[in-house]
């Protein structure tokens, strides 16, 4: 197992490499240079000299990314275009936002899709698999930032029973365990789950459905166990499977939350990565992307890692 770990671990570090080159690609992906965003349309040509010295944009693109990859290993982002503060001291509070609606948006969705999914695939070919089916499909089908606008309207405008924005009275962007903020956590956590849970559900009906038509199931069935110890066999069978899609879908929360948190005005990555786009903060994009990008990385290789615990074929 040790040796399995390290030949994981291993294959990571070319991956991680690629999504530094990607990061770094996003100055020149853009249609007008970075500097735009700071500096007016007349701005005198000593002045863009200044300043992209300072940025390190005059130097050659081997050499910027050299610059920058070696900073960025040490926890040096750079520094905000926008605001002049530093990336790396801008990240960790909205990351620890947008991990806090991911974790219990993935709660939700794994628990109800997986509850789901085994019903469905128990019954295969009942009206109750048909039913779960239909939910998980329209679940799949239905853009999440709509399903937050019509949050916003049923639960904060017509029935005002739920806040719609921020995480917590008065804007305030940190938590604390209240039954206030704990109101602002409800509508952003649902339109989140939903996506996850229908597909987490669809992958559980299909796994459990396929491990209930083996054989050993059929001599289960033939020694007498009941329903729920075989429940209990199949769900062993199918488990590696359903961890690998869960562990994607927790890294597309996480990652792909930003249409959810500007609707809901929450402080976490997606609002950074938004505000940031509109402002052209290159500095804060590669920032962003690079620790979102190597999280899914980490989340993957433990995925990997649990995979080859629970299943010791997946080891060879």
């Amino acid at each position: 197992m040790l040796g399995y770990i390290l030949r994981r671990t291993l294959y990571t570090v070319p991956i991680a490499l690629g999504v530094t080159m990607l990061c770094f690609a996003l100055v020149y992906l853009g249609p007008s240079d970075p500097l735009s965003a700071i500096l007016p349309e007349d701005a005198p040509k000593e002045l863009i000299d200044r300043i992209k010295k300072e940025y390190g944009l005059d130097q050659p693109l081997p050499v910027q990314y050299a610059v920058w990859l070696g900073k960025a290993v040490t926890g040096d982002l750079g520094t905000s275009i926008a605001t002049r503060r530093h990336v790396a001291d801008e990240i960790p509070p909205a990351l620890f936002n947008s991990l806090l609606l991911a974790v219990l948006a993935s709660m939700l969705a794994f628990a109800v899709g997986t509850l789901l999914g085994a019903i469905a695939g128990y019954f295969h070919g009942r009206p109750i698999d048909r039913a779960v089916t239909a939910i998980a499909v329209t679940g799949v089908s239905v853009p999440h930032y709509w399903l937050s606008i019509v949050l916003v309207i049923v639960f904060s405008v017509e029935w005002d029973i739920l806040p719609s924005m921020g995480m917590g009275p008065d804007g305030s962007t940190s938590f604390s365990l209240t039954a206030e903020n704990l109101r602002h956590l409800i509508l952003p956590t649902i339109a989140l789950s939903v996506i996850p849970m229908a597909i987490v559900a669809r992958t559980v009906r299909e796994s459990v459905r396929e491990t209930m038509s083996q054989e050993f199931v059929q001599a289960l069935w033939a020694k007498g166990l009941t329903g729920r110890r075989i429940l209990a066999h199949v769900a062993k069978n199918a488990a590696p499977t359903v961890l690998a899609v869960m562990g994607l879908q927790l890294g597309y929360l996480l990652g792909g939350s930003i249409l959810i948190e500007t609707v809901f005005a929450w402080p976490g990555t997606g609002l950074l990565l938004n505000n940031s786009i509109f402002a052209r903060d290159i500095p804060m994009l590669q920032g962003v992307i690079l620790v979102l990008a190597l999280f899914f990385v980490a989340l993957n290789l433990l995925v990997d890692i649990l995979q080859a615990a629970l299943d010791p074929r997946i080891k060879r």
